[in-house]
């Protein structure tokens, strides 16, 4: 049997360069799923739209940050969307409005239907972009993952509801 096979799910996170929130809300997602006993149907990867960063792991302080609540991201390597990851995935999900920005340019019309923005899942935090923590202070880092924790929550519930 295939690494795949039982998959049922394939999500996708999205950012500009896949070294702070992508990564982050990959790990923090996997580590939701894990706890749910969904692993072997939900699968889950993040990638950038630029290049800047292929091959890169995530950001330093993202991984401190993410280890302080139990999540390691540091085996993660930053890589580019690709055709193929917009064809092979379910939900495209991105960090905020310039990401859908680049996502619509990418995206054939046929599938934009897979595009969402990541806070959508999280209607309560009244917040509709993830914000990019690279250029902030340390506390940056915390926000986001306060805010992929909540959508991380209601993506797996929609997922339930829906695809599962």
């Amino acid at each position: 049997m295939g690494q795949w096979e039982t998959i049922v799910v394939k999500v996708l996170f999205i950012c500009m360069g896949n070294i702070c929130r992508s990564p982050t809300a990959e790990g923090v997602f996997r580590s939701i799923v894990k706890d749910a006993g969904l692993s072997d149907e939900i699968k889950i990867d993040s990638v950038g739209t630029g290049s800047w960063h292929v091959g890169d792991p995530p950001d330093r302080r993202s991984q401190e940050a993410a280890a302080r609540r139990g999540i390691d991201i540091s085996h993660q390597r930053s890589r580019q969307i690709s055709q193929d990851d917009i064809v092979e995935f379910d939900y495209l999900v991105a960090m905020d409005r310039s990401n859908i920005d680049n996502l619509d340019h990418l995206v054939p019309a046929d599938m934009t239907q897979k595009i969402s923005l990541f806070l959508e899942f999280a209607p309560r935090l009244n917040h509709s972009d993830v914000p990019d923590p690279y250029y902030g202070g340390p506390t940056g880092f915390d926000v986001v993952l306060d805010l992929i924790e909540e959508a991380s929550k209601g993506l797996l519930a929609h997922i339930r509801k829906i695809d599962l």
